[in-house]
């Protein structure tokens, strides 16, 4: 078990198929449909771990996660970018919307003479 740097919870190190290294969440094992495609992580038979990939992916399948995105101490990334599009196009509609309301009635117009 490895320490996370930024927030000092336990991370898990895996050897990757491509000989690198990741560090996994442990003890967390999402359904894959519930996890973009580039972040699923599945171990295999000799223990590495390999991005799984399949689109859409076998219903009942589990994976693994980055610590990275589970870390409280870091930004998430940008793990859908037409959604983080979406959401800051919600955010400037919503700021809009918060203006000043216009008055009710004629009534509550200023008189301008």
């Amino acid at each position: 078990m490895f320490t996370c740097p930024y927030c000092g919870l336990p991370q898990e190190r895996f050897a990757t198929l491509d000989a690198d290294w990741v560090m996994l969440e442990p003890d967390m094992e999402p359904l894959a449909h519930t996890v973009p495609a580039e972040r699923r992580w599945i171990t295999v038979a000799d223990g590495r771990v390999t991005v799984y990939g399949v689109c859409p992916p076998v219903v009942e399948q589990r994976c693994r996660i980055e610590h990275e995105l589970a870390c409280p101490s870091r930004a998430l990334p940008d793990l859908w970018p037409w959604l983080t599009s979406l959401r800051e196009e919600n955010r400037r509609a919503s700021e809009r919307r918060d203006g000043p309301e216009p008055p009710a009635s004629p009534a509550e117009l200023p008189a301008t003479g």
